[in-house]
């Protein structure tokens, strides 16, 4: 079967994570894609390291369905190799700041004076437009600035996500949006640059709160794992483990009411709706919590399912890898890399596309690639011999 993106080639000088996972679902979507790094490697390739050669598991996931080669596009016959990959490219993906993609030829203007239907998706830190648009940041300091750290973790202890979001959901906007340019250069024959945004993405998924915020002032603050809009929303501790228990709705609260003895919550008028549960959540917690204490995880889960209580055990990466849900969903995949690991796990567990198409399918088809994996086979595409390739080597080109 044919992939909807076949034919179409991505270069991805990403780094990190949005610019390469925007990259990588391209690919997963059958994009030919290139990951162009320094001739010795970049810096995300080495987070947390799990491979023998240095590779890490961000890395791993994030570069997977690409060909790998090494490139100083600094040096004379480096702007040469690139001149020539975006020529032959549709998009290229670049999250580097504005300065640094002029600086080595990535600009808007100087792609377009290769391939004029070229299609430029860059990721910032800030957005265009304001004081901070200059500034280099990672996805911490968009949560920051959103609002989210404030209403996470507890009052008067800002808390960031431990899973950098704003990174993940730019790359998913900037695939998204990837996707329209290509569809806008068939009808109309023109490319475009695409700017996304740590913190745009991170003003997008705090919208609700703001909106809240700027027309009822309430000024809220964080309450660990506590729901401010419905209760009991929580997390509680069992006599073996915890579990997150969701509570919405008038029906939904009923049914808790009867199942842990808070009948007498239902004619109390602090929770007559969602947001006064919420409000007053905090009550709702502490009833929920005693009567948790003396069950187990597995007795409390069967209970909330009984009832139709939305609920979940609360896991370690661990218990994660291990749920048998998780398992028989097939979704992480065991994919290969051609390093060795320390351990005795010669594979992967890689999250494959995560939105299921009936006709086309997303796939992971091959692992990230080692440092400069490819190099050779791609620059015999672009019309170097052997001697070229050794003599470009010698030199550091590559």
């Amino acid at each position: 079967m044919d992939k909807v993106l076949q034919g179409v080639r991505v270069i991805d000088f990403g780094r990190y994570i949005a610019g390469p996972f925007c990259a990588a679902l391209l690919g997963d979507l059958g994009a030919d894609v290139i990951r162009v790094e320094r001739v010795d490697g970049g810096e995300d390739r080495f987070v947390v390291p799990v491979a023998d050669d240095g590779a890490g598991g961000m890395y791993l996931q994030c570069n997977r369905n690409k060909r790998g080669m090494t490139l100083n596009p600094r040096k004379p016959e480096g702007r040469e190799i690139l001149r020539r990959l975006v020529a032959n490219a549709d998009v290229v993906v670049a999250n580097l700041p504005p300065a640094a993609l002029k600086a080595i030829g990535l600009d808007y203007d100087s792609l377009k004076s290769i391939k004029p239907d070229i299609i430029l998706t860059t990721v910032t830190a800030f957005g265009s437009g304001g004081p901070w648009s200059d500034k280099v940041g990672f996805d911490g300091l968009a949560q920051a600035m959103s609002g989210n750290l404030h209403m996470s973790g507890e009052a008067n202890m800002p808390t960031r996500a431990f899973v950098p979001y704003t990174d993940y959901g730019t790359a998913a906007f900037s695939a998204l949006s990837t996707m329209a340019a290509l569809l806008h250069r068939t009808k109309t024959g023109e490319g475009q640059v695409l700017e996304g945004a740590l913190l745009k993405t991170a003003l997008t998924f705090m919208d609700p709160t703001l909106i809240e915020q700027h027309h009822l002032q309430l000024d809220r603050t964080a309450t660990i794992n506590r729901s401010p809009l419905a209760g009991p929303a929580d997390t509680f501790e069992t006599r073996d483990g915890w579990v997150m228990c969701v509570v919405v709705g008038g029906p939904q609260f009923e049914r808790w009411c009867r199942l842990t003895g808070g009948e007498a919550f239902l004619d109390d008028p602090r929770f007559k709706d969602d947001i006064g549960r919420g409000d007053h959540g905090k009550i709702l917690s502490a009833h929920m919590t005693l009567w948790c204490a003396n069950r187990t995880t597995d007795e409390v889960l069967s209970a909330l399912e009984e009832a139709k209580l939305p609920a979940g055990p609360v896991y370690s990466p661990q218990q994660a890898l291990d749920d048998a849900h998780v398992q028989q969903l097939g979704f992480l995949k065991q994919v290969s890399y051609a390093g060795t690991f320390a351990g005795a796990q010669g594979t992967s567990p890689v999250a494959d596309y995560p939105v299921s198409l009936s006709a086309t399918p997303g796939t992971i088809r091959n692992g990230a690639p080692q440092l400069g994996q490819h190099t050779d086979e791609i620059l015999v595409e672009l019309g170097y011999d052997t001697t070229d390739i050794q003599r470009m080597r010698d030199a550091r080109v590559v």
